[in-house]
């Protein structure tokens, strides 16, 4: 049995973010066939990566999981200084990059130096997540032995130079989609390096129960759903501008329920419900009585939140900008994108509206359902790992 470890910036069942629930879904997929431990910090938030977790070793349903203390947290106004040096200029200069890195953070030297110590120990490094120190620092140690799901999109920090000898150094590279496999392909020229595109399976509790969510948290009325952090950057601010825009023409008609760990100010609106960060039985209940899920980012490498939505049978509304959204809702049938403001709002008004929407709407939820079933099933996920695996 191959000894995996599994490296990313934070891990835990409290922990919201993508990368993050992808790394903890594959850590209980792959410990079914290897033994996997979880490499990971103390941080549960992104925004400083203050040590919340103590450090050590804890298993999580039956996962060692070993974390490190952050020694510094993350210098947020020197990381965007220099961000707009490397963004205006270009600077190529390695100690320019590494000090960008250092202050993105999370800045923990002992996860890197127990890579180091433990090199033996495993057969196999994977490292989740091109952007974070854990990866930049960590996978050189052990590139012969490494294994790299990058999550790559289209954003400005991935054109920084560290990255480029990065995405070139490992054994063999996963992709979660297409889409993303064809951008980091045409960016960095990488083709040589083995490679599959594998993303996740998705499974979806059997006691699905919508009235237990609406009692639970008083939402009576139709609604909308985003479920993820609620950030900025993730598209969130604009998403309540175009709702409200919306509201301004049907004040009566669809709400909006905002699920996940808030990184931003939350507009004062009766009809946008803030639950925060909830138990996953009531999130799939939640999604399960929208009327679609909406993600509003542009920078997306899968979105586990659109693909859980869709096996529940709901279509979802999305950023058209984002080519991986946009290719879920091309690929499936099973949703709809969008390119601007106005666009979005008629989209809105076509889910708000049940007897004019007839069955197009209930086509397109069983579409979704059906993309998924043969898209994302873990028995041919992991078959296709299994088989990268033998290359190292």
């Amino acid at each position: 049995m191959k000894r995996i470890a599994l490296v990313n910036q934070r891990y835990g069942k409290e922990v919201n973010g993508g990368s993050e629930y992808y790394t903890r879904l594959l850590a209980e997929q792959l410990n079914k066939i290897a033994q996997v431990e979880v490499l990971t910090t103390t941080a549960l938030s992104y925004e400083k990566w203050e040590n919340y977790y103590a450090d050590g070793v804890e298993d999580i349903d039956g996962l060692l999981v070993r974390r490190f203390k952050v020694d510094k947290p993350r210098a947020t106004y020197r990381q965007r200084f220099i961000g707009k040096i490397l963004n205006c200029f270009r600077f190529k200069a390695k100690w320019l990059n590494q000090m960008w890195v250092n202050t993105q953070g999370p800045y923990s030297p002992d996860l890197i130096k127990y890579i180091v110590e433990n090199k033996e120990k495993f057969d196999i490094f994977i490292f989740v997540t091109y952007l974070y120190y854990s990866t930049v620092y960590g996978m050189p140690e052990v590139k012969e032995k490494a294994l790299f799901i990058p999550t790559a999109h289209d954003e400005h920090y991935i054109y920084y130079n560290i990255y480029k000898e990065l995405f070139r150094m490992p054994k063999g590279i996963i992709f979660l989609t297409e889409e993303e496999k064809e951008f980091v392909h045409g960016t960095f020229g990488n083709q040589d390096v083995p490679n599959i595109v594998a993303a996740v399976g998705i499974d979806i509790p059997k006691n699905i129960d919508e009235m237990r969510f609406r009692k639970k948290y008083g939402i009576i009325g139709s609604y909308l759903i985003y479920t993820g952090r609620v950030d900025e950057n993730k598209g969130c601010g604009q998403m309540f501008e175009i709702f409200r825009a919306y509201r301004k023409k049907m004040p009566e008609r669809l709400e909006l329920v905002v699920i996940g760990q808030q990184f931003m100010p939350m507009p004062e609106d009766e009809r946008i419900h803030y639950l925060g960060f909830i138990p996953e039985q009531d999130k799939f209940d939640a999604v399960a009585g929208a009327e679609a899920l909406w993600l509003p980012s542009e920078y997306e490498s899968l979105s586990i939140s659109v693909l859980e939505a869709m096996a529940l049978g709901k279509p979802v509304l999305v950023n058209g900008k984002c080519k991986v959204l946009k290719g879920h809702c091309m690929k499936s049938g099973g949703g709809v994108y969008y390119e601007d403001s106005e666009q979005a709002i008629k989209y809105i008004e076509w889910f708000a509206d049940k007897e004019g929407r007839n069955k197009e709407y209930e086509e397109m939820g069983k579409a979704a359902c059906q993309y998924i079933k043969e898209h994302y099933c873990w028995e041919r996920i992991i078959e296709r790992i299994s088989h990268l695996m033998e290359y190292i």
